[in-house]
Protein backbone atom coordinates (compact mmCIF):
# COMPACT_ATOMS: atom_id res chain seq x y z
CA UNK A 1 0.00 0.00 0.00
CA UNK A 2 1.20 3.79 -0.10
CA UNK A 3 3.13 5.02 2.35
CA UNK A 4 1.39 8.01 2.81
CA UNK A 5 -1.66 6.34 3.51
CA UNK A 6 -3.06 4.78 6.23
CA UNK A 7 -2.21 1.29 7.60
CA UNK A 8 -4.86 -1.43 7.05
CA UNK A 9 -7.24 -1.96 10.06
CA UNK A 10 -6.06 -5.71 11.83
CA UNK A 11 -8.52 -7.73 12.72
CA UNK A 12 -9.21 -8.20 16.51
CA UNK A 13 -8.66 -12.08 16.25
CA UNK A 14 -5.69 -11.37 14.61
CA UNK A 15 -4.52 -9.14 17.67
CA UNK A 16 -5.14 -11.73 19.84
CA UNK A 17 -3.17 -14.40 17.67
CA UNK A 18 -0.41 -12.06 17.69
CA UNK A 19 -0.48 -12.09 21.84
CA UNK A 20 -1.45 -15.68 22.25
CA UNK A 21 2.16 -16.40 20.09
CA UNK A 22 3.82 -14.75 22.26
CA UNK A 23 2.94 -16.22 25.42
CA UNK A 24 3.58 -19.33 23.96
CA UNK A 25 7.00 -18.07 22.71
CA UNK A 26 8.16 -16.70 26.13
CA UNK A 27 7.18 -20.44 27.90
CA UNK A 28 8.27 -22.65 25.21
CA UNK A 29 11.60 -20.92 23.77
CA UNK A 30 12.52 -18.66 26.73
CA UNK A 31 11.76 -15.53 24.53
CA UNK A 32 11.38 -12.64 26.42
CA UNK A 33 8.17 -10.36 26.78
CA UNK A 34 8.16 -7.27 25.83
CA UNK A 35 8.66 -4.58 28.96
CA UNK A 36 8.73 -0.83 29.18
CA UNK A 37 9.55 1.52 32.18
CA UNK A 38 7.40 3.38 34.17
CA UNK A 39 6.51 6.76 33.55
CA UNK A 40 8.41 8.25 35.97
CA UNK A 41 12.04 6.62 34.68
CA UNK A 42 10.58 7.32 31.27
CA UNK A 43 10.66 11.23 32.17
CA UNK A 44 13.80 10.92 33.87
CA UNK A 45 15.22 9.15 30.35
CA UNK A 46 14.14 11.98 28.64
CA UNK A 47 15.52 14.72 30.67
CA UNK A 48 18.79 12.97 30.89
CA UNK A 49 19.01 13.29 26.79
CA UNK A 50 17.92 17.12 26.97
CA UNK A 51 20.46 17.91 29.82
CA UNK A 52 23.15 16.12 26.85
CA UNK A 53 22.26 18.36 24.51
CA UNK A 54 22.48 21.28 26.43
CA UNK A 55 25.99 20.31 27.78
CA UNK A 56 27.28 19.72 24.45
CA UNK A 57 26.22 22.88 23.14
CA UNK A 58 27.65 24.82 25.89
CA UNK A 59 30.55 23.01 25.97
CA UNK A 60 31.23 23.89 21.74
CA UNK A 61 29.19 26.94 21.97
CA UNK A 62 30.04 29.58 19.68
CA UNK A 63 28.78 33.15 19.91
CA UNK A 64 29.07 33.71 15.87
CA UNK A 65 26.05 32.71 13.87
CA UNK A 66 27.27 29.43 12.42
CA UNK A 67 27.48 26.74 14.52
CA UNK A 68 31.00 24.40 14.97
CA UNK A 69 31.35 21.33 13.36
CA UNK A 70 32.21 20.05 16.52
CA UNK A 71 28.96 20.53 18.29
CA UNK A 72 27.11 18.85 14.85
CA UNK A 73 29.06 15.95 14.88
CA UNK A 74 28.64 15.68 18.78
CA UNK A 75 24.89 16.25 18.29
CA UNK A 76 25.14 13.18 15.46
CA UNK A 77 27.19 10.99 17.89
CA UNK A 78 24.60 11.77 20.50
CA UNK A 79 21.50 11.14 18.49
CA UNK A 80 23.27 8.04 16.82
CA UNK A 81 23.63 6.34 20.57
CA UNK A 82 19.91 7.23 21.60
CA UNK A 83 18.76 5.20 19.01
CA UNK A 84 21.59 2.40 19.37
CA UNK A 85 20.31 2.31 22.96
CA UNK A 86 16.63 2.33 22.55
CA UNK A 87 17.45 -0.81 19.36
CA UNK A 88 19.90 -2.65 22.02
CA UNK A 89 16.94 -2.59 24.81
CA UNK A 90 14.49 -3.41 22.33
CA UNK A 91 16.23 -6.60 21.41
CA UNK A 92 16.50 -7.35 25.01
CA UNK A 93 12.77 -7.26 25.74
CA UNK A 94 12.52 -3.28 26.45
CA UNK A 95 10.31 -0.94 24.90
CA UNK A 96 12.04 3.00 25.76
CA UNK A 97 10.82 5.92 23.87
CA UNK A 98 13.08 7.15 21.12
CA UNK A 99 11.51 10.25 19.92
CA UNK A 100 10.32 12.14 22.95
CA UNK A 101 14.24 12.04 23.77
CA UNK A 102 15.82 13.05 20.32
CA UNK A 103 12.93 15.84 20.29
CA UNK A 104 14.46 16.90 23.88
CA UNK A 105 18.31 16.33 22.74
CA UNK A 106 17.69 18.30 19.39
CA UNK A 107 15.07 21.22 21.71
CA UNK A 108 17.59 21.74 24.29
CA UNK A 109 20.43 22.59 22.13
CA UNK A 110 18.19 24.71 19.99
CA UNK A 111 17.23 27.07 23.06
CA UNK A 112 21.27 26.75 24.43
CA UNK A 113 22.11 28.13 20.76
CA UNK A 114 19.02 30.82 20.72
CA UNK A 115 20.14 31.91 24.23
CA UNK A 116 24.09 32.59 22.66
CA UNK A 117 22.39 33.83 19.91
CA UNK A 118 20.84 36.60 21.97
CA UNK A 119 23.70 36.93 24.12
CA UNK A 120 26.20 38.01 21.22
CA UNK A 121 23.43 39.95 19.59
CA UNK A 122 23.84 42.12 22.95
CA UNK A 123 27.45 42.16 22.80
CA UNK A 124 27.29 43.60 19.20
CA UNK A 125 25.08 46.07 20.22
CA UNK A 126 27.17 47.50 23.22
CA UNK A 127 30.81 46.56 22.45
CA UNK A 128 29.82 47.68 18.35
CA UNK A 129 29.81 51.55 20.22
CA UNK A 130 33.16 51.15 20.70
CA UNK A 131 34.94 48.79 18.82
CA UNK A 132 34.40 47.89 14.73
CA UNK A 133 31.81 45.30 14.13
CA UNK A 134 35.13 43.26 12.88
CA UNK A 135 36.73 43.30 15.77
CA UNK A 136 33.65 42.44 17.89
CA UNK A 137 32.87 39.44 15.40
CA UNK A 138 36.35 38.09 15.76
CA UNK A 139 36.62 38.04 19.30
CA UNK A 140 32.99 36.06 19.72
CA UNK A 141 34.06 34.03 17.07
CA UNK A 142 37.42 33.26 18.27
CA UNK A 143 38.21 33.85 21.96
CA UNK A 144 41.76 33.33 21.05
CA UNK A 145 41.63 36.53 19.65
CA UNK A 146 41.80 38.13 22.80
CA UNK A 147 45.41 37.60 23.46
CA UNK A 148 47.85 39.87 23.34
CA UNK A 149 49.90 40.14 20.37
CA UNK A 150 50.68 40.79 16.55
CA UNK A 151 50.81 39.96 12.78
CA UNK A 152 52.96 41.80 9.79
CA UNK A 153 50.79 42.49 7.27
CA UNK A 154 50.32 45.12 4.22
CA UNK A 155 46.98 47.02 4.86
CA UNK A 156 45.69 50.55 3.47
CA UNK A 157 45.25 53.41 6.34
CA UNK A 158 42.76 56.25 5.69
CA UNK A 159 43.02 59.32 8.31
CA UNK A 160 40.03 62.25 8.37
CA UNK A 161 40.56 65.52 10.02
CA UNK A 162 38.34 68.72 10.07
CA UNK A 163 40.15 71.72 9.03
CA UNK A 164 40.48 74.30 12.21
CA UNK A 165 38.42 72.72 14.09
CA UNK A 166 40.32 73.32 17.66
CA UNK A 167 40.21 76.80 16.72
CA UNK A 168 36.46 76.91 16.05
CA UNK A 169 36.10 74.61 19.41
CA UNK A 170 37.71 77.19 21.62
CA UNK A 171 34.71 79.71 20.36
CA UNK A 172 32.06 77.27 21.22
CA UNK A 173 30.64 75.97 24.50
CA UNK A 174 31.28 71.83 25.10
CA UNK A 175 28.20 70.71 24.66
CA UNK A 176 27.96 72.13 20.99
CA UNK A 177 31.64 70.91 20.18
CA UNK A 178 30.07 67.44 21.16
CA UNK A 179 27.08 67.92 19.29
CA UNK A 180 29.03 68.91 16.26
CA UNK A 181 31.54 65.82 16.86
CA UNK A 182 28.78 63.63 17.55
CA UNK A 183 27.05 64.92 14.22
CA UNK A 184 29.75 64.18 11.62
CA UNK A 185 31.38 61.37 13.44
CA UNK A 186 28.00 59.62 12.83
CA UNK A 187 27.39 60.44 9.22
CA UNK A 188 31.43 59.29 8.60
CA UNK A 189 30.49 55.82 10.82
CA UNK A 190 27.76 54.79 8.02
CA UNK A 191 30.12 55.23 5.11
CA UNK A 192 32.72 53.94 6.12
CA UNK A 193 30.67 50.61 7.24
CA UNK A 194 29.35 50.52 4.09
CA UNK A 195 32.60 50.30 2.27
CA UNK A 196 34.21 47.78 4.93
CA UNK A 197 36.20 49.82 6.80
CA UNK A 198 37.40 49.06 10.37
CA UNK A 199 37.28 52.34 12.26
CA UNK A 200 40.23 51.76 14.57
CA UNK A 201 40.04 55.04 17.11
CA UNK A 202 38.27 58.57 16.71
CA UNK A 203 40.94 61.22 18.17
CA UNK A 204 38.54 64.48 18.48
CA UNK A 205 37.65 65.54 14.90
CA UNK A 206 40.12 63.18 13.34
CA UNK A 207 38.83 59.21 12.44
CA UNK A 208 41.52 56.17 12.07
CA UNK A 209 40.36 53.89 9.28
CA UNK A 210 41.76 50.71 8.75
CA UNK A 211 41.24 48.62 5.09
CA UNK A 212 42.60 44.84 5.42
CA UNK A 213 42.35 44.78 8.90
CA UNK A 214 41.27 42.44 10.99
CA UNK A 215 39.53 40.79 8.30
CA UNK A 216 42.04 40.71 5.46
CA UNK A 217 40.55 42.34 2.06
CA UNK A 218 42.08 41.72 -1.20
CA UNK A 219 40.75 45.09 -2.23
CA UNK A 220 41.67 46.81 0.39
CA UNK A 221 43.08 50.32 -1.21
CA UNK A 222 39.98 50.31 -3.60
CA UNK A 223 37.89 50.43 -0.83
CA UNK A 224 40.08 52.88 0.92
CA UNK A 225 39.51 55.34 -1.98
CA UNK A 226 36.32 54.87 -2.69
CA UNK A 227 35.42 55.31 1.30
CA UNK A 228 37.17 58.66 0.96
CA UNK A 229 35.56 59.82 -1.85
CA UNK A 230 31.93 59.07 -0.47
CA UNK A 231 32.90 61.02 3.01
CA UNK A 232 33.80 63.74 1.01
CA UNK A 233 30.37 63.97 -0.94
CA UNK A 234 28.51 63.77 1.80
CA UNK A 235 29.89 66.42 3.43
CA UNK A 236 27.27 69.36 1.71
CA UNK A 237 24.77 66.86 3.85
CA UNK A 238 26.31 67.15 7.19
CA UNK A 239 27.02 71.09 6.54
CA UNK A 240 23.15 71.38 5.93
CA UNK A 241 22.42 69.78 9.13
CA UNK A 242 25.02 71.90 10.98
CA UNK A 243 23.44 75.03 9.39
CA UNK A 244 19.92 74.35 10.27
CA UNK A 245 21.33 73.65 13.93
CA UNK A 246 23.03 77.08 13.61
CA UNK A 247 26.70 75.35 13.62
CA UNK A 248 29.29 77.34 11.14
CA UNK A 249 30.09 74.57 7.90
CA UNK A 250 33.22 72.19 8.17
CA UNK A 251 35.49 71.00 5.75
CA UNK A 252 37.44 67.59 6.17
CA UNK A 253 40.75 66.53 4.72
CA UNK A 254 42.05 63.00 4.18
CA UNK A 255 44.82 61.13 3.63
CA UNK A 256 45.34 57.70 2.35
CA UNK A 257 48.58 55.52 2.40
CA UNK A 258 49.32 51.64 2.05
CA UNK A 259 52.24 49.71 4.03
CA UNK A 260 53.19 47.16 5.98
CA UNK A 261 52.39 47.36 9.71
CA UNK A 262 52.00 45.33 12.95
CA UNK A 263 47.96 44.80 13.92
CA UNK A 264 47.00 42.89 16.90
CA UNK A 265 46.15 43.25 20.68
CA UNK A 266 48.53 45.81 22.20
CA UNK A 267 48.43 46.41 25.88
CA UNK A 268 48.00 44.52 28.91
CA UNK A 269 46.21 41.81 30.42
CA UNK A 270 44.11 44.02 32.10
CA UNK A 271 44.01 46.99 28.81
CA UNK A 272 44.14 45.91 25.38
CA UNK A 273 43.13 47.40 22.07
CA UNK A 274 43.27 46.04 18.47
CA UNK A 275 45.41 48.75 16.96
CA UNK A 276 48.26 49.17 14.07
CA UNK A 277 51.73 50.29 14.04
CA UNK A 278 54.47 51.01 11.87
CA UNK A 279 55.93 53.57 9.53
CA UNK A 280 53.31 53.61 7.36
CA UNK A 281 50.40 54.62 9.70
CA UNK A 282 52.89 57.63 10.86
CA UNK A 283 53.20 58.25 6.88
CA UNK A 284 49.38 58.73 6.61
CA UNK A 285 49.24 60.78 9.15
CA UNK A 286 51.74 63.23 7.58
CA UNK A 287 49.85 63.14 4.11
CA UNK A 288 46.54 63.84 5.81
CA UNK A 289 48.60 66.81 7.01
CA UNK A 290 48.59 68.28 3.83
CA UNK A 291 45.41 68.45 2.75
CA UNK A 292 43.35 71.09 2.79
CA UNK A 293 39.58 70.71 3.12
CA UNK A 294 37.43 68.90 0.78
CA UNK A 295 40.63 67.29 -0.43
CA UNK A 296 42.02 63.58 -0.34
CA UNK A 297 45.76 63.14 -0.87
CA UNK A 298 47.11 59.64 -1.52
CA UNK A 299 50.41 57.64 -1.46
CA UNK A 300 52.43 56.35 -4.71
CA UNK A 301 51.91 52.90 -2.83
CA UNK A 302 48.92 53.17 -2.57
CA UNK A 303 48.01 54.54 -6.23
CA UNK A 304 49.82 51.18 -7.48
CA UNK A 305 47.54 48.92 -5.29
CA UNK A 306 44.18 50.46 -6.61
CA UNK A 307 42.78 47.95 -9.62
CA UNK A 308 40.31 50.57 -10.59
CA UNK A 309 41.34 53.38 -12.43
CA UNK A 310 41.59 57.06 -10.59
CA UNK A 311 40.56 60.55 -11.17
CA UNK A 312 43.99 62.41 -10.28
CA UNK A 313 44.45 66.27 -10.47
CA UNK A 314 48.05 66.41 -9.58
CA UNK A 315 51.15 64.67 -8.14
CA UNK A 316 53.72 66.54 -5.53
CA UNK A 317 56.74 65.44 -4.43
CA UNK A 318 57.03 66.02 -0.39
CA UNK A 319 59.65 65.57 2.52
CA UNK A 320 57.88 64.40 5.09
CA UNK A 321 59.16 64.73 8.36
CA UNK A 322 60.58 61.71 9.87
CA UNK A 323 60.89 60.30 6.26
CA UNK A 324 64.56 59.53 5.12
CA UNK A 325 63.29 59.44 1.12
CA UNK A 326 61.16 61.90 -0.39
CA UNK A 327 57.54 60.65 -1.50
CA UNK A 328 54.80 61.79 -3.91
CA UNK A 329 51.09 62.27 -3.34
CA UNK A 330 48.74 62.48 -5.28
CA UNK A 331 45.39 64.58 -5.49
CA UNK A 332 42.10 62.21 -5.99
CA UNK A 333 38.82 63.26 -7.11
CA UNK A 334 37.49 60.13 -8.24
CA UNK A 335 37.50 56.16 -8.87
CA UNK A 336 35.99 54.61 -11.76
CA UNK A 337 34.68 50.50 -12.04
CA UNK A 338 32.50 49.31 -10.08
CA UNK A 339 32.43 51.91 -7.42
CA UNK A 340 31.95 54.90 -10.19
CA UNK A 341 32.33 57.85 -7.74
CA UNK A 342 33.78 61.31 -8.31
CA UNK A 343 33.89 64.96 -6.77
CA UNK A 344 32.58 68.06 -7.78
CA UNK A 345 35.76 70.29 -8.52
CA UNK A 346 35.23 73.81 -7.37
CA UNK A 347 35.96 76.76 -9.68
CA UNK A 348 37.99 79.46 -7.06
CA UNK A 349 38.93 81.97 -10.14
CA UNK A 350 41.07 85.11 -8.02
CA UNK A 351 40.00 88.51 -7.91
CA UNK A 352 41.95 91.54 -7.86
CA UNK A 353 41.72 93.90 -4.42
CA UNK A 354 42.07 97.20 -4.60
CA UNK A 355 43.31 98.07 -2.00
CA UNK A 356 45.13 94.75 -1.23
CA UNK A 357 44.82 93.75 2.33
CA UNK A 358 47.54 93.94 4.88
CA UNK A 359 48.77 90.89 6.83
CA UNK A 360 51.32 89.60 9.07
CA UNK A 361 52.63 85.91 8.79
CA UNK A 362 54.38 83.44 10.50
CA UNK A 363 54.91 80.09 9.41
CA UNK A 364 54.32 76.95 11.49
CA UNK A 365 56.46 74.02 11.88
CA UNK A 366 54.21 71.00 13.40
CA UNK A 367 52.39 72.62 15.68
CA UNK A 368 54.33 75.60 16.74
CA UNK A 369 54.27 78.96 15.16
CA UNK A 370 57.66 79.78 13.55
CA UNK A 371 60.41 82.28 15.95
CA UNK A 372 60.06 85.37 12.89
CA UNK A 373 56.91 87.48 11.52
CA UNK A 374 56.95 88.68 8.49
CA UNK A 375 54.56 90.85 6.44
CA UNK A 376 53.19 90.68 2.97
CA UNK A 377 49.71 91.71 1.48
CA UNK A 378 46.67 89.70 -0.14
CA UNK A 379 46.57 90.97 -4.03
CA UNK A 380 43.91 88.21 -5.12
CA UNK A 381 41.05 86.84 -2.96
CA UNK A 382 38.41 83.53 -3.48
CA UNK A 383 36.27 81.73 -1.52
CA UNK A 384 39.44 80.17 -0.21
CA UNK A 385 42.02 80.78 -1.74
CA UNK A 386 44.02 83.71 -1.80
CA UNK A 387 47.67 85.31 -3.59
CA UNK A 388 49.91 86.20 -0.83
CA UNK A 389 52.56 88.87 -1.86
CA UNK A 390 55.29 88.31 0.59
CA UNK A 391 58.23 90.83 1.57
CA UNK A 392 61.56 90.66 2.02
CA UNK A 393 64.03 87.35 0.18
CA UNK A 394 63.02 84.31 2.61
CA UNK A 395 60.95 81.61 0.17
CA UNK A 396 57.96 79.51 1.68
CA UNK A 397 57.94 75.96 1.11
CA UNK A 398 54.73 73.95 -0.80
CA UNK A 399 52.38 73.02 1.48
CA UNK A 400 53.62 74.87 4.96
CA UNK A 401 50.77 75.70 7.59
CA UNK A 402 50.59 79.70 8.01
CA UNK A 403 49.70 82.00 10.23
CA UNK A 404 47.87 85.68 9.58
CA UNK A 405 46.22 88.23 11.23
CA UNK A 406 45.26 91.14 8.80
CA UNK A 407 46.95 94.03 9.74
CA UNK A 408 45.06 96.96 7.75
CA UNK A 409 43.77 99.49 10.09
CA UNK A 410 40.43 100.29 8.77
CA UNK A 411 39.02 96.70 9.29
CA UNK A 412 37.15 96.21 12.33
CA UNK A 413 39.05 95.07 15.41
CA UNK A 414 37.00 91.50 15.49
CA UNK A 415 38.38 90.97 12.34
CA UNK A 416 42.26 91.73 12.89
CA UNK A 417 42.06 90.10 16.28
CA UNK A 418 41.21 86.55 14.36
CA UNK A 419 43.66 84.46 13.86
CA UNK A 420 43.50 82.99 10.28
CA UNK A 421 45.10 79.79 9.19
CA UNK A 422 46.31 78.81 5.51
CA UNK A 423 48.71 75.99 3.28
CA UNK A 424 50.66 77.23 0.44
CA UNK A 425 49.70 75.72 -2.64
CA UNK A 426 51.93 76.24 -5.51
CA UNK A 427 54.34 79.74 -5.76
CA UNK A 428 52.30 82.40 -8.01
CA UNK A 429 53.20 83.88 -11.00
CA UNK A 430 55.35 86.89 -9.95
CA UNK A 431 58.10 86.74 -7.28
CA UNK A 432 57.70 86.16 -3.68
CA UNK A 433 53.98 85.31 -4.71
CA UNK A 434 52.24 82.47 -3.31
CA UNK A 435 48.20 80.60 -3.36
CA UNK A 436 47.44 79.45 -0.22
CA UNK A 437 44.08 77.85 0.58
CA UNK A 438 42.53 78.61 3.98
CA UNK A 439 42.40 75.96 6.40
CA UNK A 440 40.83 77.86 9.41
CA UNK A 441 38.69 81.05 9.50
CA UNK A 442 36.18 82.36 11.91
CA UNK A 443 32.47 82.96 10.80
CA UNK A 444 33.23 86.56 11.13
CA UNK A 445 36.29 86.54 8.74
CA UNK A 446 34.77 84.13 6.19
CA UNK A 447 31.65 86.91 6.23
CA UNK A 448 33.88 89.75 5.76
CA UNK A 449 36.37 88.59 3.34
CA UNK A 450 33.27 87.00 1.18
CA UNK A 451 32.10 90.78 1.32
CA UNK A 452 35.27 92.48 -0.18
CA UNK A 453 34.47 89.61 -3.44
CA UNK A 454 31.66 91.79 -4.28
Amino acid sequence: SDLLSLPDPMAGVEIHANIISQIISAAVDGRPLIRSWPEAVEGLWIIIWATVGAALTWQFRNPSKRLPEELVLSLSAASIALAASAFGAFLAGWWIPVVPPMLALVGSAAGITAYLAHGANQIRQTFGRYLSDQVVSNLLEDPDNLKLGGENRVITILTSDLRGFTALSEQLRPEQVVEILNLYLGFMSDVVNRYQGTIDEFMGDGILILFGAPNAQTDAADRAVACAIAMQAIMPEVNQVMRDRGYPEQEMGIGINTGEVVVGNIGSERRTKYSVIGSAVNLAFRIESYTTGGQILISDDTRQQVKNPLILQDATEVYPKGIKRPITIHTVTGIGGEYDLSLETESLDLLPLNPPITVDYVALAGKQEGAEQHSGRLEQLSAKTALLHIEGTEALNLLTNIKLLITTPTVAAEIRQSDIYAKVQSAGDADQTYIITFTARSPAVIDWMNGQLH
